[in-house]
């Protein structure tokens, strides 16, 4: 099927309570058939027959429906948790929007220039939407998040214009993610060169916190009459190619015991539906942010070991194709072979004369070459080592 496309509403309005209706009885159906697959987990296949989180992404803008506000209630209802991705182009729907357990704003550009190459928006003023809807994160009240996807040659080195975006929010989250390739399409001019790797997303969101840090110093810090947050980086999930930033205020305590930071950017899924059932019943009251964070397990923190994997789940790798080197320095070149173990420095002599002769051929800092028909090819030698497997 097509999926619908426009600048406002202008379809048939399915009633809320059908669609959540008839959006678990499939889910439920869908799980069912799944009994008997080899490798289902019994557990958690019962477990998956009660629907306790919906996102609502991906396809379409989900804010435009008329009627979004008796959908994400009814969810609440039956406790299911809700989370939004709007394009924000839809300012007044996000103000209007009733508290939900994260709100999430694609923020794909920091220039209008990029913001129209890469959304291609049906509004002419697509970049002040973006902006208005940004501002409106800051009265929410609930979980915000600024949700970045990088792509390399594209949007990839706009760290200053993407600071003076997430400040106008205040938003509670930053989360930075790389761009994920899915193969050649009419409607894409990406391809495998714009998919950045983790280490260059974890670079970018620590330049991005340094660019707040300074963006809040220059407009007076805590002094100011509207102080732009702090922010840290709290999360990382390597095999998601995803960082998160996170404010300090809201998500950061001390910790009694190691006087160092702890952070609680997980969420009391329990906890939220609650106050959300309380704001329905008295439309006075109010919650926050903290008022439904949990605490982060180490192996979800920025740098475990763990890599953001929970350690209780059995990781899948692709059969017999292993990564040939596991650590790099600084420069690119691998320090750690497949099983870890630390390389000579003979062979990491030869693994730099080969970036050396590499560079020869393509430069020594990363470029991007722009083709007839609109794609940006990415050429670094210091990603060279990265893609090489082993066979086991």
């Amino acid at each position: 099927h097509k999926n619908p496309v426009g600048r406002e509403w202008r379809w048939k309005t399915d009633d809320p309570y059908m669609i959540v209706d008839e959006a678990v009885k499939i889910h439920v159906s869908m799980i069912k058939e799944a009994k008997g697959i080899p490798g289902v987990k019994m557990d958690r296949w019962k477990e998956a027959h009660t629907v306790r989180h919906c996102a609502l992404s991906l396809v379409g803008e989900p804010i435009m429906y008329p009627r979004i506000n008796e959908f994400l209630g009814e969810l609440h209802n039956r406790n299911i948790s809700t989370f939004l991705v709007t394009n924000g182009q839809h300012p007044k729907a996000i103000d209007d929007l009733i508290p939900i357990t994260q709100l999430y704003v694609s923020v794909d550009a920091s220039t209008p220039e990029t913001l129209d190459a890469i959304d291609r928006p049906l509004f002419k003023d697509a970049w002040d939407r973006l902006k208005a809807s940004l501002k409106c994160l800051k009265n929410k009240g609930q979980r915000t998040v600024a949700r970045l996807t990088v792509v390399k040659g594209w949007n990839s080195d706009e760290v200053e214009g993407y600071a003076k975006l997430i400040a106008l929010g205040h938003c509670s989250i930053v989360e930075v993610k790389g761009v994920t390739f899915c193969g050649k399409s009419d409607a894409s001019n990406l391809n495998m060169s714009n998919s950045p790797w983790h280490h260059e997303v974890v670079t970018l969101t620590q330049n991005l916190g340094k660019a707040l840090a300074k963006l809040r110093a220059e407009c007076g810090g805590d002094e100011s009459s509207d102080p732009i947050p702090e922010y840290a980086v709290a999360c990382a999930h390597q095999h998601s190619c995803s960082v998160l930033l996170a404010r300090v205020d809201q998500f950061a305590v001390d910790d009694p015991v190691t006087g160092k930071r702890k952070w609680r950017t997980w969420i009391d899924y329990d906890k939220f539906q609650k106050l959300a059932a309380r704001k329905v019943d008295d439309p006075t009251f109010t919650f926050g942010v903290k008022d439904y964070v949990a605490d982060t397990p180490d192996w979800a923190l920025f740098g475990a070991s763990e890599e953001g994997f929970d350690p209780t789940e059995l990781r899948h790798r692709r059969k017999k194709k292993h990564p040939k080197y596991t650590k790099y320095d600084s420069s690119g070149i691998p320090t750690h072979d497949d099983e870890g173990i630390r390389l000579g420095e003979t062979e990491r002599e030869k693994l730099r004369l080969m970036m050396s002769e590499m560079k020869k051929e393509i430069g020594d800092e990363a470029s991007v070459i722009e083709t007839k028909g609109g794609e940006k090819n990415v050429y670094d030698a210091s990603l060279m080592f990265r893609s090489m497997v082993v066979t086991k």
